[in-house]
């Protein structure tokens, strides 16, 4: 096998990058790569070499115990699977660790949307123009995490109000702004004096990154006394808010970017008030 000198770690997680951007994965699944990756091999602190399954389960429980879902859990594991697979296929490691961590039971995420009254807060918890337009952007287009980060300026249609992003499996889709996400898209940028592509850009004058993120919103979280506050829980509020108001499941589904409506069932409370009128006007003799 080919060896890997100085900071062999990082070299052979760029090596991978590498060859998933010649495979031509779009920008976001080479980003959220990345990201994961990087964190995995920080936390870690193991040569990639000489890591086991011992450290990648030990890993995984640390998260666990941090509060990150088994969902979370199940999907970064898949990045440690396909990174490790890669490196044995190039005959860069011995074995792949990850071959004996089994498979990783992961129950859909019933949680409850935002009430009205939480949404309200959280708006009125937020400290800036920058907080104000990430809030409004996950509440009017139920980006995931990753996708919010990839987000450029120019992928704005504002006449539109709407834009393309590239979500899981580089599937591309349409999501939608209201008219107040608008407004506040704009005032945020009026107060940026860089010239930098990226939506939304951080304090560290680069690209937010889901870190960053969730940091911004667990301090709205504390401020607003709101239990839950993070991107995903936006997600089922808007599939929620968007069945109780007509919206077919189909069409939720294709702006949430889900494969398989059961996904989307899952993110979806329904109303039972709404149950009950449909019951009476369709089931009335």
């Amino acid at each position: 096998m080919g060896g890997v000198k100085s900071d062999e770690s990082a070299q052979l997680v760029q090596m991978y990058i590498d060859a998933k951007n010649i495979e031509g994965k779009s920008p976001n699944t080479i980003a959220r790569y990345q990201y994961i990756l990087k964190r995995f091999c920080d936390e870690i602190k193991t040569p990639v070499r000489k890591i086991t399954v011992y450290h990648i389960r030990q890993y995984m429980m640390s998260e666990k115990d941090r509060g990150i879902s088994m969902n979370t859990i199940k999907g970064n594991c898949s990045v440690y699977s396909g990174f490790f697979g890669w490196l044995r296929n190039e005959g860069l490691i011995e074995a792949d660790p990850t071959t004996n961590i089994g498979n990783i039971k992961a129950r859909p995420e019933e949680e409850p949307p935002f009430t009205n009254e939480e949404v309200q807060l959280i708006k009125e918890s937020c400290k800036n123009e920058l907080q104000q337009a990430m809030v409004h952007f996950l509440l009017s287009t139920g980006c995931r995490i990753s996708e919010v980060c990839a987000v450029n300026r120019q992928d704005i249609d504002w006449k539109g109000m709407k834009l393309t992003v590239v979500g899981k499996g580089d599937k591309v889709r349409t999501v939608y702004l209201d008219d107040v996400t608008v407004m506040m898209i704009k005032r945020y940028l009026r107060t940026r004096r860089d010239i930098d592509p990226a939506l939304f850009y951080s304090r560290l004058k680069q690209r937010f990154e889901p870190g960053g993120v969730r940091r911004m919103l667990k301090g709205i979280e504390e401020r607003s006394h709101v239990a839950g506050v993070h991107p995903h829980r936006f997600r089922h509020t808007l599939a929620t808010n968007l069945v109780d108001r007509g919206m077919s499941i189909q069409e939720v589904a294709a702006i949430l970017g889900h494969a398989r409506l059961e996904t989307t069932m899952t993110y979806v409370k329904v109303n039972e008030r709404n149950v009950e009128n449909s019951y009476r006007k369709f089931a009335s003799m």
